[in-house]
Formats: C-alpha cells, structure tokens, sequence
C-alpha cells in the first residue's frame, strides 16, 4: 500500500497550479506560491521523487481529432482466473481508443472508458474485438451524450 506524501501548505499550491498549468515557468510558480525559485524547483523535485507528480502531458480535444463519440463499456468475465484476467487487461492496453479500464465491484467486473470517431468505429472495436475476446462473456455499452464535467485535477 502506498503511504501518503506529507503535504503542506505551499506544496498543495504548487500542485493545483501545475495541475492547471503544467507550462507554468518555476518563476512565476514560485512567485504564484510565494517561495524562491530555488525552494520551489525543491519542492518540486521532491513531489516528482516521491511519485506524488506523474508525467507531463498536454491534453488533446478528441473532437478536433476525429475521437468525438465517448463510450462507457461494462464488461463481465466468463472466468475470474488471474490468467484470464491478465489477458483481457493486456487486450486493452493495446488499444488506444480505450483510455481508462477499471476493475470493478458490483455486477459488472470491468468499466471501460473508449474515445471512437463515431458508432461504426465503436462498432468494429465491440464486434471485432471486446466480443470475440475469448474471456468476456458479455457487454454492456453507454453512449455519453455529452460531457457535463471532465477534469483531471485531484483536489489537494
């Protein structure tokens, strides 16, 4: 189990604002949190050490690049083995158009999150590929209609 980094003040600062803008200059970052250039490339050196950062990314608008159609996926095993699940995990790494899976609780075992073109691009991911997946047994689709939230900000 991960243990928890201890934050303070100035840290949950630092990490809201680069979670907003990830481009800002340690400068203006650090005159945003009130610390020294020098303290504040600290600081953010030791949150990139103790795993509390993960990569840099710059976020792509799906509809500007042909990915409009977001599609919730609940999906149930036929098995519950760790072979069986492994290899469904490793069958949706290897498709870029699923951006999340979850392994769930309840009544369906994974959810999974697809960025399509459109209802036959999804089409083809479902019939050629999560159906005919040797371990699923079924599926269940959810079309979003649009999005009311998204955010990949954790508070801090």
């Amino acid at each position: 189990m991960n243990s928890m980094f201890n934050l303070d003040v100035v840290d949950r600062k630092i990490l809201r604002i680069l979670q907003e803008r990830a481009d800002i200059s340690h400068a203006a970052l650090a005159e945003a949190v009130g610390a020294s250039p020098a303290s504040c490339w600290r600081r953010i050196k030791a949150l990139d050490t103790a795993g509390v950062l993960g990569k840099t990314v710059r976020l792509v608008s799906p509809q500007m690049v042909g990915r409009g159609l977001t599609v919730f996926c609940q999906v149930r095993m036929k098995s519950h083995d760790a072979a069986a699940r492994q290899n469904f995990e490793h069958f949706v790494e290897s498709h870029e158009e699923v951006l999340e899976c979850c392994s769930m609780s309840g009544d369906w075992d994974y959810l999974l999150r697809v960025v399509v073109a459109d209802v036959a691009d999804y089409e083809r991911l479902l019939m050629r590929g999560i159906l005919t997946h040797e371990a699923v047994a079924h599926s269940s689709s959810h079309f979003a209609l649009k999005s009311v939230k998204y955010s990949t900000a954790i508070p801090v």
